[in-house]
């Protein structure tokens, strides 16, 4: 089971997903980066995703490097527990714009 949703804080979109992140989810995932490909300020916040598999990691990538390829900045709040390992095995973690966690991440985009 998953959730994708899309939010707003203040001047930031949030892309917030929860449970379990597979290549079932990808398509909730892809529309919701998709349409905030317009925003200049995006949060994905990954905190209450269970699991990821590799279809779902790609997606996140790609579109965050898309994203920051833009005029869009960018934040990545990982998930804890387990669901971080595929993080730490593919050291994406030293590679994407990741913030500690949700507070965090919108004070430095809206700041920006």
């Amino acid at each position: 089971m998953h959730a994708v949703d899309i939010e707003r804080s203040g001047r930031v979109v949030v892309v917030r997903a929860s449970g379990e992140l597979d290549a079932f989810a990808a398509p909730d995932l892809e529309a919701a980066f998709a349409s905030a490909r317009a925003e200049r300020r995006i949060l994905a916040d990954l905190e209450r995703v269970s699991f990821m598999d590799s279809t779902a990691l790609g997606l996140l990538v790609r579109y965050v490097r898309e994203l920051g390829d833009g005029d869009a900045e960018v934040r990545v709040v990982l998930p804890r527990g387990t669901a971080r390992r595929i993080f730490e095995i593919t050291a994406l973690e030293g590679v994407l714009p990741v913030v500690a966690d949700r507070a965090a991440a919108l004070a430095e985009l809206e700041t920006g």
